[in-house]
């Protein structure tokens, strides 16, 4: 409990501070931190946090010349992290934030550290100017990405390292995939207006937003009218492209964008599986709110004698678990959660997904591989290795997408097996 006024920056600080330390701890945000969070503040909660995470690099940097030595107490330690992003992001209000922080420090370690909290960020301010010109000495703080994974950017991507570490370290775009079984997309476009929300086409029936709003604002979304969705994901289903009536398999489904948009396309028989029950009641939540249907199952897509009843797939989709390094800026603490050793932890878990589920494609069908990742052993290597120990394997498409303004990092590559 607090005795800090909820609707307070304090209070707000706080909530961010004990986030950012279990995360700290090896939480995820993923694991519903957040959920946890009062409605009415959890948006300020969530910009704090996200904030402060993508900034970690850089606040961590300034930390280490402000501080005489280590700070044993996480929860204060995220505190100044979170009041450092917010003086950085709102100088105009930098003695609110001080004191704003200070009264959220004495609400933490029984109040010891409101003292050191309050010279900290004094400090931070005094020295501002050459603190932020010390950054380009840093690596690590100006990309704001852990040394290792810039090491395999630049190795992987040599010409385009930069942009991808810039895209991650950016607030992420906000876009919209129109259910054309209820409406079409300049129908949409057209409500949209009338709301005052600016939007533009992008894809086969996508609508970029020019700034990212709330989904209790998105006219029609409680009706299933639309879904929030990546244009970058939303090529999932266009390049799978079942023809009605195919036999489909979703392997990997939560929580059930790439499934909604395969059945809004066409009347199919999908099957969506994902491996655990709370993620396909999720799948099962946003196909009622669409108006759609599929067959869900709880089960390990790779085990296949416990969900596979020997019928052949003609269609299928692998969207696999990986190091989400295509969509860190959505995923902020993953840059500082994901230790190197997880990119081969991931591939060999991807190629057992692979195996297994190629044994489910009938003669003549496709597989959609997709990751979010831009680490080639997740992805081409990935394929390389496969393909060459399927001879009844064909690339018939393959494609990576790089992280920009208008779109997450993906990769795709469509296999056909040979009749």
């Amino acid at each position: 409990m607090s005795d800090l006024p909820a609707t307070s920056l304090a209070f707000a600080f706080l909530q961010a501070a004990r986030i950012d330390s279990a995360v700290f701890a090896g939480q995820s945000l993923a694991d519903g931190l957040l959920a946890r969070v009062d409605a009415v503040v959890r948006p300020a909660v969530q910009d704090l946090v996200y904030g402060s995470l993508r900034c970690y690099g850089r606040g961590d940097f300034f930390l280490s010349r402000l501080l005489a030595s280590p700070l044993a107490a996480e929860e204060v330690r995220a505190l100044l992290l979170v009041a450092i992003y917010r003086l950085e992001s709102r100088p105009d209000a930098a003695h609110t934030v001080v004191d704003q922080a200070v009264a959220a420090a004495g609400e933490l370690a029984e109040g010891r550290f409101r003292g050191l909290v309050n010279g900290v960020l004094r400090n931070f301010l005094r020295q501002q100017e050459a603190l932020r010109a010390a950054v380009a000495t840093d690596a690590i703080a100006q990309a704001q990405h852990p040394g290792w994974w810039l090491a395999r950017l630049q190795k992987a991507w040599p010409g385009d390292w930069q942009a991808i570490v810039a895209a991650g370290n950016a607030p992420p775009p906000m876009a919209l995939r129109v259910n054309r079984r209820r409406s079409t997309r300049d129908e949409y476009l057209a409500r949209l207006a009338a709301e005052g929300i600016v939007a533009t086409p992008v894809g086969e029936v996508g609508l970029a937003l020019a700034k990212p709003i709330a989904v209790e604002r998105l006219p029609g979304f409680a009706a299933g009218l639309v879904s929030v969705q990546d244009p970058g994901a939303q090529l999932a289903a266009t390049l799978l492209d079942p023809l009605p009536g195919s036999r489909v398999l979703d392997a990997c489904a939560a929580p059930g964008g790439k499934t909604a948009h395969l059945l809004e396309r066409a009347e199919l028989d999908l099957l969506a599986l994902d491996v655990k029950s709370s993620r396909c009641r999720r799948i099962a939540e946003n196909l009622t709110r669409l108006g759609l249907h599929a067959s869900l199952q709880a089960a390990d897509c790779a085990r296949l004698d416990t969900w596979w009843d020997g019928r052949p797939f003609d269609a299928v989709l692998a969207d696999v678990a990986c190091t989400a390094s295509g969509v860190v800026r959505r995923n902020p603490d993953s840059k500082w959660l994901r230790r190197e050793a997880d990119i081969a932890n991931f591939a060999a878990a991807q190629s057992r997904i692979l195996d297994a589920l190629w044994q489910v494609v009938r003669r003549g069908g496709k597989l959609l591989y997709v990751t979010c990742s831009v680490f080639p052993e997740e992805n081409g290597e990935q394929i390389n290795h496969f393909v060459a120990n399927r001879p009844d394997a064909r690339r018939a498409h393959e494609e990576q997408i790089l992280p920009a303004a208008a779109h997450d990092g993906f990769y795709y590559c469509l296999l056909e097996k040979h009749a």
